[in-house]
């Protein structure tokens, strides 16, 4: 690998000796531009982002249009199997534990994904989460046949643990497969999947596809066609070629794994990344418990970089913002059917502009995208509680009011929405990334419960001022990426570590 003043003379005299595309010299520690993604890896990004992460979004977005259909056959089954006769508050409430369940099978399922890692490897947790899909997919196919409201909620408890665990393992499974100069690039295709995933499950539960009173069984289970499609090659994936080496000490089924993801011409890389592992695994001979992470003063400000990002991008208003904007198209005149494609027009400009993601992660630093996209989520969330509040004083304000929610939905997608997913695998060395990754998504999962149960009571307190909560989030993530956040692009993990070891008194400037 080239050093830095080498890289720097390369970056400026614009060589074409090197066939990939010249980086834009925006970081301190430039990357190589040595093309290095061979047909497998691409392969296993796209595998694994659409038979799991998909699935993730899927869940989270199907549930809402067929809400009054499984909320009218909870109360017919309730009624048929056991004679019980619920209020209409009683039926709010136990269609608030269908969806929640999930949440917590998801908090579970990352909690346990640091085990799950370490003991069944990076590949083996991506089986795994695949045969969870499939048994929650077969719940809720069978639930309506067998007029269980149980199968209904174990099955949703099911696909909740199924993504627990892939937030927690599959950006770890990537980055540790990519090289250097790919591991950003692939890090964020979990959060693209799971957008993905969430307009795919709003489209299929459209009342024009399986949204009906019929049909919305279907709805639930339809990812199951994904898993199945994009599962039948998983055999074939190479394990992660670090988790060989550093966990388990089988150096040389690492060495082959590296030739096969590398290709025929990264004979070179691929000594260059085993002598990197070699280094590493001289630093750290084992893989650390959860006790031994928190306890460790130097890994203080990564768990706490790691936590914040990923409870942060929850806290930051986004799941919030699709809740609300229904009214909001409403309130600017749009009808009711209107306003429900809108909603889904705003998902899809979520989509488009997470991809986005791996080219600006390939390209930019993670420190200014971060920046960027907390200031102006900041403001925009702001402008929109104040525009809000005040929408019938004007009649352009309900047109400014979507205009600040497409705005604050478009600079999500620089920072706030990938960069979580990936940030811990950056910051954490193999043998303590686990834990930091299963820490993070425990936090994205707790407040996505947090949110999911206390908006609607905010919202009917607070009005528009419930989005100034959201602002505030954003704001003080900008002061911990301008303050404690040390740049990761380029940078080995090892190197990194360094820089944070000494908790909030670190030098990561």
């Amino acid at each position: 690998m080239e050093n830095n003043e080498e890289n720097k003379t390369f970056l400026n005299k614009n060589s074409s000796s090197v066939p990939a595309p010249r980086i834009v010299p925006l970081q301190t520690n430039p990357v190589p531009t040595q093309k290095s993604r061979s047909n497998l890896l691409t392969l296993i990004g796209l595998a694994t982002t659409i038979g799991s992460a998909v699935p993730v979004g899927y869940c989270i977005g199907v549930i809402n249009s067929p809400s009054r259909f499984i909320k009218d056959w909870t109360n017919e089954t309730l009624i048929t199997q056991y004679d019980s006769h619920l209020s209409e508050g009683s039926i709010e409430l136990l269609f608030s534990a269908i969806v929640s369940i999930f949440l917590v099978g998801g908090a579970i399922g990352s909690l346990g994904g640091a085990w799950a890692a370490d003991r069944f490897g990076r590949k083996g947790c991506f089986i795994i989460t695949g045969i969870l899909f499939m048994i929650g997919a077969v719940l809720f196919v069978f639930c309506r046949l067998a007029n269980s409201v149980e199968m209904l909620m174990i099955g949703r408890f099911i696909v909740g643990l199924a993504s627990g665990l892939t937030t927690t393992a599959l950006p770890m499974y990537l980055t540790e497969l990519a090289p250097l100069d790919l591991r950003g690039t692939f890090g964020v295709f979990c959060a693209v999947g799971v957008t993905a995933g969430v307009v795919v499950g709003q489209v299929f539960s459209l009342n024009i596809i399986f949204g009906t009173e019929s049909q919305w069984h279907y709805a639930l289970c339809f990812y199951a066609v994904l898993v199945i499609i994009c599962y039948s090659p998983a055999l074939l994936f190479p394990e992660s070629p670090k988790y060989l080496y550093i966990v388990k000490g089988e150096r040389e089924e690492a060495k082959k794994e590296l030739m096969r993801l590398r290709g025929a011409n990264g004979q070179s890389q691929v000594e260059k990344e085993l002598e990197d592992m070699e280094t590493e695994s001289k630093q750290t001979n084992q893989t650390k418990s959860l006790g031994s992470v928190l306890c460790d003063p130097s890994l203080l400000l990564p768990i706490v970089i790691v936590c914040a990002f990923q409870g942060g991008q929850q806290l930051s208003g986004i799941n919030a913002i699709f809740y609300y904007s229904v009214i909001i198209f409403k309130q600017a005149g749009l009808s009711e059917t209107n306003a429900e494609w809108a909603n889904l027009g705003a998902g899809c400009l979520n989509l488009a502009t997470s991809f986005l993601g791996p080219y600006l992660m390939a390209k930019y630093n993670r420190r200014p995208l971060m920046i960027l996209s907390t200031v102006a989520c900041s403001a925009f969330l702001f402008a929109t509680a104040f525009v809000l509040q005040n929408i019938d004083a004007a009649s352009w304000l309900p047109i400014t009011c979507i205009v600040c929610i497409f705005c604050y939905i478009f600079f999500y997608q620089f920072g706030i929405g990938p960069i979580p997913y990936f940030i811990g695998s950056e910051l954490f060395e193999v043998s303590s990334r686990p834990v930091g990754m299963a820490l993070g998504s425990l936090s994205s999962w707790s407040c996505n419960f947090i949110i999911g149960m206390a908006f609607p009571s905010l919202q009917r307190a607070w009005g528009a001022y419930v989005f100034l909560p959201f602002s505030i989030t954003c704001a003080l993530l900008f002061i911990l990426t301008k303050f404690y956040v040390p740049e990761t692009r380029g940078k080995d993990p090892s190197e990194v570590a360094a820089q944070v070891s000494q908790g909030f008194k670190s030098k990561v400037r």
